[in-house]
């Protein structure tokens, strides 16, 4: 995690160019001062690793007054930026940014584990994360109280609506698919089911969890009992069109996850702020 913090942290800064004029002509060299980092809105804090590379990059320093996870209420300091006055300045911008998207991610998240305390469902992130910054999004999540899902395309099979219809066009076979999958020494065999056909099929196959997706709680509870009939022990992933307003339903029809694309792909960033100190 630290050398993805790094990098963005690279990224973020050179955005910025090699130097703030407007500093360079208007703030002397080594005065010191500090930023009081305000969680304004209140709610989860997330991103600390990332605002620390940032802050580390800049020659500057972060003292947390609370950890990543930690739900602050509006206002609250969440921690002290340190150093000389132009770095500050131009650590300022780029942590936030960061920081912000953090939280957002991280509020919904917690919104989302929230409704569905007390059943064992557990909350995951999806592949909807913006590009290059999958790592942190996912950290976000974390941060949540949501749990990982696949990262990437290398280490878990996911066979979806497309992988079925060219399956079914080659005559190709689902179960022969995952056990070349096993062959590889892939452990985690996820497969997307759109009927109740697909499911017996899948379970015949070797799927370790199913995917359903865009179906109602309803579906949901009789595809899972049918699937663990067949498959004691399999899991059942709820996805798509799901609500904050409708995942406890879910949760309580017996899917072991929800994954739900909206934590990334259009999230709500949080408002903080560095009120600076001379």
């Amino acid at each position: 995690m630290s050398g993805d913090a790094e990098r963005i942290a690279a990224i973020a800064l050179a955005e910025d160019g090699a130097t703030d004029i407007t500093t360079a002509v208007t703030i002397p060299a080594g005065l010191a001062a500090e930023g009081i980092i305000e969680h304004r809105s209140g709610g989860v804090l997330a991103g600390a690793v990332y605002a620390d590379a940032v802050a580390r990059a800049c020659e500057c320093r972060i003292e947390w007054r609370v950890p990543d996870g930690r739900v602050v209420p509006p206002g609250a300091v969440v921690g002290v930026l340190r150093g000389d006055l132009g770095r500050i300045l131009r650590a300022e911008r780029p942590l936030l940014n960061l920081l912000q998207r953090a939280c957002g991610i991280a509020n919904a998240t917690r919104a989302y584990v929230d409704a569905v305390a007390g059943t064992s469902c557990r909350i995951l992130h999806t592949r909807k994360t913006v590009p290059g910054l999958r790592l942190f999004d996912i950290a976000a999540v974390i941060a949540g109280g949501g749990a990982r899902h696949r990262a990437d395309l290398s280490h878990e099979v996911m066979v979806k609506d497309n992988h079925w219809q060219a399956l079914n066009r080659a005559g190709g076979d689902l179960a022969m698919a995952l056990r070349e999958a096993r062959e590889r020494g892939v452990t985690a065999l996820h497969v997307e089911v759109e009927s109740l056909d697909q499911v017996e099929r899948a379970c015949a196959a070797g799927a370790t969890r199913l995917l359903v997706d865009n179906q109602s709680s309803e579906v949901v509870r009789d595809w899972g009992r049918r699937a663990r009939d067949l498959r004691p022990g399999i899991e059942i992933e709820a996805t798509g069109g799901i609500t904050l307003e409708n995942v406890r339903a879910y949760a309580q029809a017996g899917a072991d996850f929800v994954s739900v694309g909206a934590l990334t792909h259009s999230v709500r960033a949080a408002d903080l702020a560095v009120e600076i100190r001379i």
